[in-house]
């Protein structure tokens, strides 16, 4: 009887590596390594956040509305609970996206506005910071890369065949992506204009 059943695990065992089970397996636990150093990288950006505000807030208090929305922004990023289990949620990572797309937005208001201190641009806590903070922005699009291509391949493996039917058994699912919630216009060509503007006539 006990050698019967030591058979049967061996056979059971050999089934299921031939039937995708232990690549879904390893597929799902890259998707959830990508997704860790995703959220990293946003850590690190939302940690930047509060010293560049104060930096900021030194030259230029009449900007108050545009240091509250970078604050707000952080707080709302914050307040997002980026689990694991995001990545088994579209509606969770649409959520996530959204905190972290209005963080960027408040970033970019805040430099358009640092453009009219010069003071500020040549100040070196702030150069340092705007520094690390194009670092950072830079190692997020690399590890949102990793994480797309991450789902990709978990995807790609548990829709195909012989993999969809173990993925059915067993319970695993698509996994929600990153998507472009302004497709519209990044498709639009930016306009570049070198031009100074003229000053106002007297």
């Amino acid at each position: 009887m006990r050698k019967f059943l030591t058979v049967l695990v061996a056979v059971a065992t050999l089934g299921l590596s031939g039937c995708g089970y232990n690549a879904i397996q390893t597929n799902d636990e890259q998707v959830k390594s990508s997704w860790s150093e995703v959220v990293n990288q946003y850590q690190r950006r939302a940690d930047l956040v509060p010293n560049l505000v104060n930096s900021v807030k030194g030259f230029a208090q009449q900007e108050k509305d545009v240091l509250l929305g970078v604050t707000n922004a952080r707080a709302k990023v914050g307040s997002v609970q980026a689990t694991a289990d995001v990545v088994n949620d579209p509606g969770a990572l649409q959520k996530f996206q959204a905190a972290q797309g209005e963080l960027s937005s408040a970033l970019s208001r805040l430099l358009v506005v640092t453009e009219n201190y010069p003071q500020l641009k040549s100040d070196a806590l702030f150069k340092d910071l705007m520094s690390q903070l194009e670092g950072t922005e830079n190692r997020i699009t690399v590890a949102r890369n990793r994480y797309i291509k991450s789902v990709q391949d978990y995807n790609v493996g548990v829709r195909t065949f012989p993999n969809n039917l173990t993925a059915m058994l067993f319970g695993y699912k698509e996994k929600a992506n990153f998507s472009v919630a302004n497709e519209s216009e990044i498709s639009t060509a930016p306009k570049v204009d070198f031009n100074p503007t003229p000053a106002p006539a007297k």
